[in-house]
């Protein structure tokens, strides 16, 4: 007994009660649930930043440029996207490929970006000290103050033999008595402010700053009895960087999945552009919109995590 083919209804046609097909429909309810998670987590954010006190929260910790410019290249794979879905539409498959693949080389870039910053910052470490210490003191400490007499109660940069979850009891276990820190010349916790004064007087001051910068690469040691903590730039360093690994990693979890999406209909879903060209077009947008998402999610994330 012969059976009439079945069809999917509004997979091409509009629907008469939400003048949308199923799978914008789809895709749309699907991203006010994905509003409300970075909804919720934006919120526990900025909660958290507000109520922190005065000097607690960490300032500049992270590269600002380097972030600017994976902002540049997310922006870069919104429009790549949108202008593959008009290819589509003209009906020109060859010209959608090409916008594709740069759209899939952005996107790999941005992961790769990232994954460099998080790389540099399970590398970078913060201790702490059990008594300030002042750049008069230890002159290789110049660039955490813009005042020699300030007490410096942490200081940032590499801990030599430190891997990225070392702990100080960890490295009391391993025979360490001492701890050699490489600080950084530049002390990103300094205000914007106390950033550009900064930079003046390096400008104005080339030779003092290359004897601290000679200085600052031999390291400076303490006595581990010195030390009161040291931590990576990891979650547990402190509520900012959990923060951060958590809403950045969720987001690339979302990069990766329109990785995957993009690459299935450029390769193996592409055959349905042959048998049924309309469904594949709106396949490409209906992805195209999550990706849309993506970008704007991130658009939000930089200056948050990056600028305030």
């Amino acid at each position: 007994m012969n059976q009439a083919h079945a069809t999917i209804r509004y997979t091409t046609e509009i629907r008469e009660d939400t003048g949308l097909y199923n799978g914008k429909l789809g895709m749309w309810l699907f991203l006010a649930s994905e509003v409300m998670l970075f909804g919720a987590l934006f919120s526990a954010y900025v909660f958290l930043r507000l109520s922190a006190r005065d000097g607690e929260w960490p300032h500049g910790l992270l590269n600002i440029p380097i972030g600017a410019f994976n902002t540049l290249v997310l922006i870069t794979s919104s429009l790549t996207v949108a202008l593959s879905w008009t290819s589509l539409k003209m009906g020109d498959f060859q010209r959608y490929r090409r916008f594709q693949f740069v759209t899939l080389g952005c996107a790999t870039a941005f992961l790769g970006i990232k994954s460099w910053e998080y790389y540099d910052k399970f590398n970078h470490y913060e201790v702490w000290l059990e008594k300030p210490v002042t750049a008069k003191e230890h002159p290789q400490l110049a660039g955490h103050s813009t005042d020699p007499d300030a007490p410096i109660a942490s200081i940032i940069g590499h801990v030599e033999g430190a891997r990225p979850f070392t702990t100080l009891a960890s490295l009391e276990e391993a025979g360490a008595t001492t701890v050699t820190i490489h600080p950084d010349k530049f002390h990103y916790r300094l205000s914007a402010r106390q950033q550009a004064e900064r930079r003046k007087a390096e400008r104005s001051g080339e030779a003092e700053t290359a004897r601290i910068a000679a200085e600052s690469h031999e390291g400076v040691s303490f006595d581990v009895s010195q030390i009161d903590r040291l931590s990576a730039f990891v979650p547990r360093h402190g509520t900012f960087f959990a923060n951060y690994f958590t809403l950045t990693g969720l987001h690339a979890l979302h990069v990766i999945g329109g990785i995957l999406a993009f690459a299935f209909l450029l390769w193996p879903g592409a055959r349905m552009w042959r048998d049924d060209p309309e469904r594949y077009t709106n396949r490409v947008e209906v992805t195209g919109l999550f990706w849309h998402f993506i970008d704007l999610v991130w658009i939000f994330l930089f200056p948050i995590l990056y600028l305030l």
